[in-house]
């Protein structure tokens, strides 16, 4: 029981920074922007290419991999949303432009290095040692120490500093926001760039945990959007919360019955909250006003 409650933890901090990233782009850009889970699969990769490939150490490869995976997720906007966007193009086509890059990437990244499962682990499995009662490795442990951090200082940049408040301005109202001198397009690419960073950050965490294959995009995605509804789509702290609670119920949920259940386990979160509380755990109820 304890060691499925901290393996949740550890699985949810992870699906916590794609959430977080995610919700920031949502905000800004109102679609679901699958091509998010390709730079999460792109910063594991291009980790994996540093690290093991070039020999380069760890904090340069990883450093490398989140600068070039979020320069990836700005490429996309760059080349290809803002221009639909220009030509009229609604949420639905920016949704299904955003699949196709998803697609896109995973491809190009099987063709590369092929379908099979990689690890950036070397030498032999550590033991780890004991946390409350259950076994953890220190890899596990900075996961968890990093997820935390990373989402302390996003929600201090949100909160502090300029581009944060811009931010936030053009999330609640774009027009408004360029009557008062914010760029919107600005904020946009900073979006961009801060979003995906946190994505590229956990695909190498699940990359050093794991394994990592040209799908694990798709997984991601799908667990990160599960935690956006279930914490509230405009909460940084509801972000990480959903996280927490995805991997906690999934792992709780694989202790008694087989682990083919861990998808159907998210959906079933999902569907809970739409149901029970669509606005998520901090998320408001918006209501309806009748004339």
């Amino acid at each position: 029981m304890r060691q499925a409650i901290v393996y949740g933890v550890i699985s949810g901090s992870t699906y916590a920074l794609i959430a977080l990233g995610f919700a920031l782009i949502y905000n800004v850009v109102r679609f679901f922007n699958f091509a998010h889970g390709a730079v999460f699969c792109a910063g594991a990769y291009l980790n994996y290419c540093c690290f093991v490939i070039f020999r380069l150490p760890f904090w340069l490869s990883a450093s490398i991999a989140v600068i070039l995976a979020a320069l990836l997720g700005v490429s996309f906007e760059f080349l290809v949303f803002k221009r639909i966007r220009k030509r009229g193009g609604n949420s639905l086509v920016l949704l299904i432009a955003s699949l196709g890059l998803l697609i896109s990437v995973q491809s190009i990244i099987a063709m590369v290095f092929g379908n099979e499962i990689r690890t950036v682990r070397s030498g032999l499995v550590e033991e780890g040692f004991s946390l409350f009662g259950a076994r953890i490795t220190s890899i596990q442990f900075n996961i968890l120490l990093t997820s935390l951090l990373l989402v302390l200082a996003t929600s201090a940049i949100l909160r502090w500093t300029k581009m944060g408040t811009a931010l936030r301005a053009v999330a609640n109202d774009p027009e408004l926001a360029a009557t008062k001198g914010i760029p919107p397009q600005k904020v946009i690419y900073f979006t961009y760039l801060l979003g995906s960073a946190l994505a590229a950050v956990a695909g190498i965490m699940v990359s050093l945990d794991v394994s990592m294959n040209p799908t694990m995009g798709f997984d991601a995605l799908l667990y990160g959007i599960v935690a956006v509804i279930a914490g509230g789509v405009g909460s940084v702290s509801g972000a990480y919360l959903g996280g927490l609670l995805l991997g906690l119920a999934q792992n709780l949920g694989v202790w008694k019955i087989p682990s083919e259940w861990k998808d159907a386990i998210a959906f079933a979160v999902m569907i809970l909250f739409l149901l029970l509380r669509p606005q998520g755990i901090f998320g408001k109820r918006i209501f309806k006003a009748q004339v």
